[in-house]
């Protein structure tokens, strides 16, 4: 059986194409690939594949999705390090992005912030450990880079 290999793009509607594309380029850090010169889309790269993120003009009359609401809750995208998520915060605070919570999940440090719509993001570091803690800790972006929790080494010496 053939099966999916990796997330191809996300689309989402939105009320006005060129507001989000210059949130998501200009505040989030996306590339502009492509941009429809009718303006009813936008297509975003992270740089490597021709669009990771696509902006459609919602029809009229589109109604938001309520916060808990069946569907997407959030999307995100991985940024290169810790520092990298400050700096990601950093404008997100000068662009007077809501920022819905900062937490720690262990294996990852997260930013979920809103964008022009109201639709969730996460940008997130990976912090190169292993982790079944789960949950998620509030944690102060703004402070230095926690230190990383040890890898349990196996003992492959005891057998059965």
């Amino acid at each position: 059986m053939s099966v999916p290999k990796e997330i191809g793009h996300i689309v989402l509607n939105v009320t006005d194409v060129e507001r989000s594309t210059r949130f998501y380029r200009d505040v989030v850090g996306f590339q502009v690939s492509r941009y429809r010169p009718d303006g009813t889309g936008a297509f975003l790269t992270c740089g490597v594949v021709h669009h990771n993120l696509a902006l459609f003009k919602a029809p009229a009359g589109a109604r938001p999705t309520e916060k808990g609401a069946i569907g997407l809750n959030h999307f995100a995208f991985k940024v290169e390090s810790y520092r990298a998520l400050q700096a990601a915060h950093s404008r997100l605070v000068e662009a007077r992005a809501a920022i819905d919570h900062i937490v720690d999940h262990g294996m990852t440090r997260s930013v979920y912030f809103l964008d022009p719509d109201g639709i969730m993001m996460e940008l997130f570091s990976d912090t190169y450990m292993k982790s079944t803690r789960g949950g998620a800790a509030p944690m102060d972006i703004t402070a230095a880079e926690p230190p990383r929790a040890e890898i349990p080494q196996a003992d492959f010496t005891r057998v059965g």
